[in-house]
Parts: structure tokens; C-alpha cells; sequence
């Protein structure tokens, strides 16, 4: 009986043991703290198409999941201000070419003709009064007129001289045309003219609104009909070749991460895929809200960084917005 005391004894305290170590196990593997789990998203590079010119949305030529490529013309404006501003500057520019023209030709072949024949009136004027000064003079030496006489006709003759003079310079003024300071400004009138054409026609260009890469259109804001403002947002490009992935890590978690560092990441939305990528940018994050409070347990404020990494190839399907995580 002792000994079978004795077994049943020994039989219980194993099957304690047993017990006690089972609940250990048990114990311990329900309280081992998990993995932690790194969680972010997938950005892009966005590209906002908007206007210089104010006006209204005549036509779209995309909608929201299309592909465009750069330099597609996406949308048109129509703004009646921006055509008559053009037909005042063609008239204010047909106008400076006018008077360059007439600047650079000179004066008409009538005008440079009556100027010649008035120059030589004078001339013949001149000959005439020369002639009668010099049998004055002829006179005067021999004392036959008075000094007052001789005076008188020396006048006439300096004044027919320089009246011949005068009208030379209309004449040579008349076939050369306007002076150097005169040509001169009406290029330079021109010149501002073009210039202002040349706003215009800019402004032009700018009613048709490109695509400034290629991607897909991820939102169309107003619709055909609509007015839009300078620099109105008309649409959102999404560049599907320019994306990376953000997290928000706190730094008791970096655990040492540096720029350049390759992260394997888990993509849900692609049936868990695995892929690469590489860290690029490290850096904390501006708001106070991304701290964590751990003094009460001795410890310090956590704060947030933001990491981002880009894929070390591109991947087939993978949209902004995705879930990644970061695969320990």
C-alpha cells in the first residue's frame, strides 16, 4: 500500500510540474510583446494645371482616370478681354510701323521737289542782289552814293544769302528724310509695340492649358461652363512615375535607421508583394502632437520622424494611397 502511496504520490507532483510548466509556456508566449508593426502609404508627385488668364471653361479634353502625357493641351479658356486686348495691340503696332515708315522713307517726292525749286529761287535771288551790291560798291568807292545807300544794299544781299542757305538745308533736310533722333524713336515706339503683342499672344497661349508631365488625372474641378480665376487649380495630374513611400516612426523605434538604409516592404493591396526600397529622407515632424509623453515612467518624450523610401524598381500597380509595411 506504501509503495503504491508513493507512486500516486510522485505520479501528482509530475503531473503539477507538468501543469505549472504548461501554464509557464502558455503564459509566456501570450505576454511575448509582438513584432512592431511599421505602418505608412504610398505618395506621389502631384501637378496642379491652372491658368494665367481668367476666363470660362470652354472644353475639357480629359476626365478624372485618364492618361495624358506632357505637353497634352488638357483644357481650353475662353476669355473675350484677352481677344480685344489682341486687336488693340495689332492697331497700336500697325500704327508704330506706320510712323517708322514714314521716318525711315522721308518726305514725300513733292514736297523734296518744291524744297529744290524753292532753293533755287533763292538762289537766283542771291545772283540778283550780288549783282546790284557789287555796282553799289563800284559806286561807293567813288563817292557817287551815300554810305547809308551802300548799307542798305549790303543787307538786301547778306539777307538773300542767307535765305539760300536756308532754304539748302529744307531741301537737303527734305531728301534725307527725318533726323537720326527722330528714326530712332519711332524704332523704339515700334519696338514697344511688338513687345505688347508679343504679351498678348502669350496670354493666348495660356487659354490652352498643357499637361506638365506625364500621369493620370486624379481630379477635374470645375466643369465646362465655369469661370476660373488666375492661377485657378482646373485640374490635378498624378505622376505615376514619381512615387515613394511615408512613414510615421517614433524614434525609440528608428533603431539606428540611416539614409540609404533598404526597407522590405509588404504591399496589401498587391497581395501582400514584397519589394525594396530605400531610404531617402529622415525627418521630424513639425507638430507637437507627434510626441509621445513617457515621463512618468522615467523616461523622456518621444518624438515622431517622418522616413520616406523609394521603390529600387518600379512596381506594376502600385497606386497612391497603397498600405506598406515594413516587413522586420
Amino acid at each position: 500500500m506504501d509503495k503504491k502511496k508513493n507512486y500516486n504520490l510522485i505520479i501528482g507532483v509530475i503531473a503539477l510540474v507538468a501543469i505549472i510548466l504548461l501554464i509557464a509556456l502558455v503564459g509566456y508566449f501570450v505576454s511575448k510583446p509582438r513584432p512592431t508593426l511599421i505602418q505608412g502609404e504610398t505618395e506621389g508627385s502631384e501637378y496642379r494645371v491652372s491658368g494665367k488668364v481668367p476666363g470660362r471653361i470652354e472644353e475639357l479634353y480629359y476626365k478624372e482616370g485618364q492618361t495624358v502625357h506632357k505637353g497634352d493641351t488638357v483644357a481650353r479658356i475662353d476669355s473675350p478681354e484677352v481677344r480685344a486686348k489682341l486687336a488693340q495691340a495689332r492697331a497700336l503696332r500697325n500704327a508704330a510701323q506706320a510712323q517708322r515708315n514714314k521716318a525711315m522713307n522721308g518726305a514725300r517726292s513733292e514736297q523734296v521737289t518744291a524744297a529744290y525749286e524753292l532753293w533755287q529761287q533763292a538762289l537766283v535771288q542771291e545772283e540778283v542782289m550780288k549783282k546790284s551790291f557789287d555796282r553799289m560798291a563800284r559806286l561807293f568807292e567813288q563817292k557817287v552814293v551815300s554810305e547809308q545807300k551802300y548799307d542798305e544794299v549790303k543787307a538786301k544781299y547778306d539777307a538773300a544769302k542767307a535765305q539760300a542757305r536756308a532754304a539748302e538745308s529744307q531741301y537737303n533736310m527734305a531728301r534725307s528724310g527725318a533726323r537720326k533722333e527722330d528714326k530712332d524713336a519711332a524704332a523704339a515706339v515700334l519696338g514697344q509695340a511688338d513687345g505688347a503683342l508679343q504679351e498678348v499672344n502669350a496670354y493666348l497661349d495660356e487659354l490652352f492649358l498643357t499637361a506638365p508631365a506625364d500621369g493620370v488625372v486624379s481630379a477635374v474641378f470645375p466643369k465646362v461652363g465655369e469661370l476660373v480665376g488666375t492661377g485657378s487649380p482646373v485640374m490635378t495630374i498624378l505622376d505615376l512615375g514619381d512615387l515613394w513611400f511615408t512613414f510615421n516612426i517614433r524614434e525609440d523605434r528608428l533603431h539606428g535607421m540611416r539614409i540609404g538604409d533598404r526597407l522590405t516592404l509588404s504591399i496589401p493591396a498587391l497581395d501582400g508583394r514584397q519589394l525594396e526600397a530605400e531610404v531617402n529622407y529622415i525627418a521630424v515632424r513639425e507638430s507637437y502632437a507627434t510626441w509621445k509623453a513617457t515621463k512618468e515612467n522615467d523616461m523622456y518624450d518621444a518624438k515622431t520622424f517622418e522616413v520616406r523610401a523609394v521603390p529600387c524598381e518600379k512596381v506594376e500597380g502600385l497606386l497612391p494611397g497603397m498600405t506598406a509595411l515594413v516587413v522586420e
